[in-house]
């Protein structure tokens, strides 16, 4: 089983789609082993998009996160990566595949309603950067 950590972004969240994306998140198979609700200061967005430090979207990005709250979760199924990647959809909510989550709540390349991990050194990363072992259940 493979862990990945899965943030419901502000935009989503001031919709009203947190429940519809959780209920998808389930619905595909994976297990919700943390979740929480959270508002990022600046300091903590851009600890947390500190890889992306010197792009053009980097403050932007930083100031969209922190603009209301999110919702991080721990999820959990076999490629929980490549799988939750692919419920996402693309980056670009424009580009992203029909029944997708960014094709349907996203708005811009920034307010694209979620995030995920890439890899699974960066899922342990941000896994950590939210919660702390205690906080995983199972």
């Amino acid at each position: 089983m493979q862990k990945t950590l899965a943030l419901i972004k502000p935009d989503a969240v001031a919709i009203n789609a947190t429940g519809e994306i959780i209920k998808r998140i389930q619905t595909k198979g994976f297990r919700i082993k943390a979740m929480k609700m959270t508002r990022l200061s600046l300091e903590i967005a851009e600890d947390f998009y500190d890889v992306h430090k010197g792009k053009p979207f980097y403050d932007d990005l930083n100031s969209f996160m922190i603009s209301g709250p999110i919702v991080a979760m721990v999820l959990e199924k076999e490629n929980a990566i490549k799988a939750w990647r692919d419920l996402m959809g693309a980056t670009n909510f424009k580009e992203a595949a029909e029944g997708t989550i960014r094709k349907d709540f996203g708005s811009a390349m920034e307010k694209n309603a979620v995030h995920g991990s890439d890899a699974p050194e960066t899922a342990a990363r941000e896994i950590s950067f939210f919660f702390s072992k205690m906080e995983l259940v199972g």
